[in-house]
């Protein structure tokens, strides 16, 4: 494949993706329909994949792309956001814009970034309309005034820590697809995201997570949002 043709099946795939966000970030979705889109998303990546020799993936250019939470405290997200970078084959970091608001840094190949900044939309988009109808139930209405933002975040947590862990066992599930196919894909990617991220010189520090009060309640519905589809995506042939 030469480079043309390559930039041609990443045109493809950023098309594909601009359909799925019209079909579920634009539209409002639910927590079963984003990870419906992950598993789409994904089957259309190791696809564009497999397309690539190993000379085209070592040679191929890594990016940066930035999702602004538009939040200077800690949002639901950080707690799946390393899932969503694993299951694109990326690097992700946290830091603030100039307006002090955090923001996640996704560092990989280019189709791989831009699929962890689209992921990031849908989970992200999931747990706030999730969140909004927990908000409407009759277990909710029980919790004091006083005590709601506790059962919100406990809810958005428990829901965050479920999609995280089904997108471990997603990325897993393609992991060993995609080692059938007798190339180590994975192991290539990884080496030449890695090389390319020390040329960067970056401070990267893992941070410390504050303690937080949970209401199991809130955070076992945010469970039960978060567990209620299997998945179980692979590599299809056109």
């Amino acid at each position: 494949m030469n480079n043309h043709a390559n930039l041609a099946e990443l045109d493809k795939l950023k098309g594909r993706i601009q359909g799925l966000r019209a079909k579920t970030i634009d539209n409002g979705c639910t927590e079963a329909e984003a990870l419906l889109a992950a598993a789409k998303v994904a089957e259309l990546l190791d696809r564009y994949d497999l397309s690539l020799t190993d000379v085209e993936i070592r040679e191929a250019p890594c990016e940066q792309r930035a999702y602004e939470t538009r939040r200077k405290k800690r949002i639901p997200l950080d707690d799946c956001i390393g899932a969503i970078a694993n299951f694109c084959d990326c690097r992700v970091w946290r830091e603030k814009n100039a307006e002090g608001e955090a923001r996640y840094v996704f560092f990989g190949l280019r189709s791989d970034v831009e699929v962890a900044h689209y992921l990031t939309e849908v989970v992200d988009a999931a747990v706030r309309s999730e969140l909004g109808r927990f908000k409407t139930s009759a277990a909710y209405q029980r919790f004091r005034h006083q005590d709601r933002h506790v059962a919100n975040a406990s809810f958005t947590l428990g829901m965050v820590a479920s999609i995280a862990d089904k997108l471990t066992a997603m990325k897993a599930g393609r992991d060993q697809a995609n080692n059938r196919t007798g190339r180590g894909l994975v192991v290539l990617k990884a080496a030449v995201v890695d090389a390319e991220l020390q040329k960067l010189n970056l401070k990267l520090r893992t941070a410390r997570r504050p303690s937080r009060m949970v209401s199991p309640t809130a955070y076992e519905a945010g469970e039960a949002a978060g567990a209620s589809l299997v998945i179980t995506p692979g590599i299809r042939k056109n």
